[in-house]
Order: structure tokens, then C-alpha cells, then sequence
């Protein structure tokens, strides 16, 4: 069985369709499926009234046999002795991995003890799967060093592989909170003006900006509870602003802060910063838009001329093939 998918995966043939039909799958997939998705806004909504309401079926129940119920998310048994017996909070802690993952969506103690497992587990799996590709699958034909070298590589990539998610998480969702921030902005500047406390403000905003970006709804609806329950008002915009990470937030959160402290007008400061953040959306769209053609480039030198060279000359070629016999 090795010996036949070891044939295989060195099979130039094999791998070339194989890569065809993935790209062929994916690209069909890529068309089809908008014209089955439709709005499953309704939908997720209704599903999430029945779950609520099993939940609390359950809770009460739950109390009416007097058991003991906590709201504090736990992480595995195994992954928490696993954690508990090596010490891995005094190992691999790290006060920036605890802010990355806040600010990727994940709070608690129970996402970071999962943090800590991974980064243990991983390096491991990537030396598992290296060895068993190298010395196993393949006979590469390479010094014992330089395999050595692979494996030491494969080691490194695992203790980076959590990281590398944690930044893609935090990726996607600052894209989703850049995208609705503004709109967002324009909704709080109207809920101030017609006379509501910035409180009040961000909690009908939250409920509001939901349906474009649930990131968005949950760190105003964290930032109104803290503004409630505070005592110094400032430390809830600075919590907001390292949640997010983002300058334009960040900026945002000051002039809260300076509209606190100085009484200015707040919705004069709402008004200029939905504008600036307008602005650095559209600026990122723009370049966005310079630097796809030099993107292009490449891609179309590689598959798009010798295409359209083998559709132009290959009729003449035929021809002149035909006429030499």
C-alpha cells in the first residue's frame, strides 16, 4: 500500500489530474454555490430563538434539581491536566499570545489553556508527519543531515502554526469590523443627536449592526456593559481599542475620551470620525484596485499567452504540418 501511493504521489501524470480536477471542483463549486445561497439571515435568527429557549429549559431545570450552574466557559479535562501537569502557563505564557486571542474573538482562560496545548501538540504532529514523509512515504534521496534539517524545519513550523492562525483569525475579523465600522459610526451620531446617553447608543447600535458584523455587535455590547459597570469611563474605551487593535477605532475611542473629559460636543466627533473612517475604507479599496494589475501580470504571462499563442498559431501550425507530409 506505501509503495503504491508513493508510486503515485511521484507520478507526474497522476498529480497533474489530480490538481485539475481540484481546480476544476473548486472553481464549479466557486459558481454554483451563490446561486443556492440565499438569505439565511431569517433562518439563523429562528434557530437561535429555539436554542435559546432549550437553553433556558434546560437551566431551569438544571436549578430545579439544584445543581450547580456556572456561565464561565471550561476547557477539556484532558486538555487542562495536560496543561496543569507540564506547566505550561510558566513555559509557554506569553502576555501577547493572551492579547492576540482577544483580540481574535477568543476570551477566558479556557481559549488560552487550548493556546498553550496546541503550541505543545503541534511541533510534535509536525515532526510525526515529516519523519513518516521522509523515511517512510519516500525514499528522498538526500544526506541524513539534510533530512535532519527537514525535520528540525517541520519542528519550527509547528510552534509557529498557532500563531499563523491567531493572525489570520484577527485578519478576518478586523475586515469585518473595518467594513461595518463606519456605518456603525453614523448610527451612533444618530442616537446621540436625538438624545440618547452614549450608553444607551451602543447597546441599540449593537443590536442593530449585527446583520453586517457580528465582531462589531459583540465589542459594543462588551463596551456598554463596561461603561455601566466602570468605575473610570476612560478604561472602557481603551479596552475597546486594544480589543479591536485597529487605528481607526483606536482614534474613535479618543475622541469618546477626550468628549469625556473636555465636554465637547460629541456628535460633532462622531460626524468627523465616520467621515475619516469612511475615507480610510475607500483609500483601502483604492489601493487595493492600484495594485491588482501588477498582480496580474504574472498570472496572465504564465496561463494566458501561451493559451491564446496556441489558439492563434495553432491552425498554421497544423497547416504547415500537413503540407511538409
Amino acid at each position: 500500500m506505501i509503495d503504491f501511493l508513493s508510486t503515485k504521489l511521484h507520478d507526474p501524470h497522476f498529480m497533474t489530474m489530480l490538481l485539475a480536477a481540484i481546480a476544476v471542483s473548486a472553481t464549479a463549486y466557486t459558481l454554483i454555490w451563490p446561486l443556492f445561497a440565499g438569505e439565511n439571515l431569517s433562518k439563523r435568527m429562528k434557530a437561535v430563538a429555539s436554542e435559546r429557549e432549550r437553553i433556558r429549559a434546560r437551566e431551569r431545570e438544571r436549578l430545579a434539581k439544584s445543581e450547580k450552574v456556572t456561565l464561565r466557559q471550561t476547557p477539556k479535562q484532558l486538555v487542562s491536566k495536560v496543561v496543569d501537569d507540564l506547566n505550561l502557563t510558566k513555559w509557554l505564557a506569553q502576555e501577547a499570545a493572551r492579547e492576540k486571542l482577544i483580540m481574535a474573538g477568543y476570551r477566558g482562560q479556557a481559549p488560552y489553556i487550548t493556546f498553550l496545548f496546541a503550541r505543545l501538540i503541534t511541533p510534535a504532529v509536525f515532526l510525526v508527519g515529516a519523519v513518516f514523509y521522509l523515511f517512510v512515504i519516500t525514499n528522498f534521496d538526500k544526506p541524513l543531515p539534510f533530512k535532519i534539517g527537514l525535520c528540525i524545519g517541520a519542528i519550527y513550523l509547528g510552534l509557529q502554526a498557532p500563531m499563523l492562525f491567531l493572525k489570520n483569525a484577527i485578519s478576518k475579523r478586523q475586515l469585518s469590523i473595518k467594513r461595518a465600522f463606519p456605518d456603525a459610526l453614523d448610527l451612533l451620531l444618530i442616537c446621540v443627536e436625538s438624545g440618547m446617553s452614549i450608553e444607551s447608543a451602543f447597546r441599540k447600535v449593537s443590536t442593530e449592526i449585527v446583520g453586517q458584523s457580528i465582531a462589531l455587535s459583540e465589542e459594543f455590547t462588551l463596551t456598554t456593559a463596561e461603561l455601566s459597570y466602570l468605575q473610570d469611563r476612560k478604561v472602557a474605551y481603551e479596552n475597546l481599542a486594544k480589543r479591536t487593535g485597529i487605528d481607526g477605532v483606536k482614534s474613535v475611542c479618543l475622541a469618546l475620551q477626550q468628549s469625556e473629559r473636555y465636554g465637547t460636543p460629541l456628535g460633532q466627533s462622531l460626524r468627523v470620525m465616520a467621515q475619516e473612517n469612511r475615507d480610510m475604507r475607500m483609500n483601502e479599496a483604492e489601493k487595493k484596485a492600484a495594485a491588482l494589475p501588477p498582480k496580474l501580470t504574472v498570472p496572465m504571462i504564465l496561463f494566458f499567452l501561451p493559451v491564446l499563442f496556441v489558439v492563434i498559431l495553432g491552425p498554421t501550425g497544423i497547416k504547415i504540418s500537413q503540407t511538409h507530409w
